[in-house]
């Protein structure tokens, strides 16, 4: 299993007819936000392939597409979700290509802007996803495989400033539910100095920034 992850930054290497010599055999796309929908579409089409997605803080234009409780800006509104080829995870769980898969979109509250939200608040949508939780225990032995968020957890890959700070209740689901990885987004790194991945009790969380490519052993 080869997963390409993607987040934040529209990278060269990627948005190029070559990707697909460039990362072959990848079996699955997941974003963890903050990238055009216009660039899943790409890699869509161009892998072929399931594309998974959450919202970020940014690039949200398709917000409302998928969301329905968004006002959908008059520029967006001829455009059908389906023709990103992407589907969205966000407050979801799913079972694909035979991961256990959940999202949760958005980033910390600083500026009332879309899609950003509370600790409480992004409790309440931790806590939406228990009862699938539970079921995927009871039917295949395991909650959950893969968590995507585009915001880090509290005190692991985040920033102290409140645009980048990290959601405890994140702590919390890893600590109960533990998925073997947790992919998030929106901590830009800079060099390849800076770390990327973490370990927080059975959880290996990743920034994905720009690109990274998983081959989890699942």
């Amino acid at each position: 299993m080869r997963i390409l992850c993607v987040s934040d930054e529209v990278d060269p290497i990627i948005y190029s007819p070559r990707v697909k010599e460039h990362f072959p055999d990848i079996d699955l796309v997941i974003s963890a936000g903050d990238l055009p929908m216009e660039y899943l579409g790409f890699l869509a089409s161009m892998f072929n392939k399931p594309v998974l997605f959450v919202f970020g803080n940014h690039n949200l234009k398709y917000l409302g597409l998928f969301r329905p409780s968004i006002p959908i800006p008059f520029s967006a509104q001829p455009v059908p979700p389906h023709k990103f080829g992407a589907t969205y995870i966000s407050d979801r769980v799913l079972k694909v290509k035979g991961l256990l898969i959940a999202g949760l979109g958005g980033s910390y509250r600083y500026n009332n802007g879309l899609n950003q939200y509370s600790d409480f608040q992004m409790w309440l949508k931790v806590l939406r996803l228990v009862p699938r939780l539970l079921y995927n225990r009871i039917r295949y032995g395991r909650f959950l495989d893969i968590l995507v968020t585009h915001a880090p957890p509290y005190g692991i890959n985040d920033r102290p400033d409140p645009c980048h700070r990290g959601f405890k209740s994140f702590l919390w689901f890893l600590k109960t539910f533990k998925p073997r990885y947790h992919l998030h987004g929106h901590i830009h790194l800079y060099n390849g100095l800076e770390k990327r991945e973490s370990r927080y009790h059975q959880t290996t969380v990743i920034n994905v920034f720009k690109y990274y490519l998983l081959e989890p052993s699942l």
